[in-house]
């Protein structure tokens, strides 16, 4: 299963990347904004789950996340959003603009997988 993580912190990469490892996920993909997620998405076959922040440079997630769901080939893409925006209208925001589960930032890797196995 391919998972691309997107985040603007390399450090919330690594968290996130060494969570899915830990957790039997080994291909991963890694974008630092919301522009370089999309152009990876265009030129690789086969990502399965997209993981992005809110908050970056460049394209923000929940643009990202519009850019996906507009395509046809990803409309069926669990999407997981992962950001410090907690607030009930951003949950809204985001599940209305295509996101499958909403984790919101600090977390434990168990909130992760339990994320993942729900969307799954």
């Amino acid at each position: 299963m391919k998972i691309l993580v997107v985040d603007d912190s390399s450090t919330m990469r690594r968290i996130i990347k060494n969570t899915l490892i830990k957790i039997g996920h080994t291909d991963i993909l890694e974008a630092e904004d919301g522009a370089k997620a999309w152009k990876i998405m265009q030129e690789t076959e086969g990502i399965d789950i997209l993981i992005t922040d809110w908050n970056m440079p460049e394209m923000n997630g929940l643009e990202l996340v519009k850019h996906v769901r507009a395509e046809s080939k990803y409309e069926d893409m669990p999407i997981i959003m992962v950001t410090t925006e907690g607030g009930k209208t951003e949950v809204i925001t985001a599940l209305k603009a295509g996101v499958n589960n909403y984790i919101v930032k600090p977390f434990t890797p168990a909130v992760l997988q339990e994320k993942l196995e729900a969307v799954l």
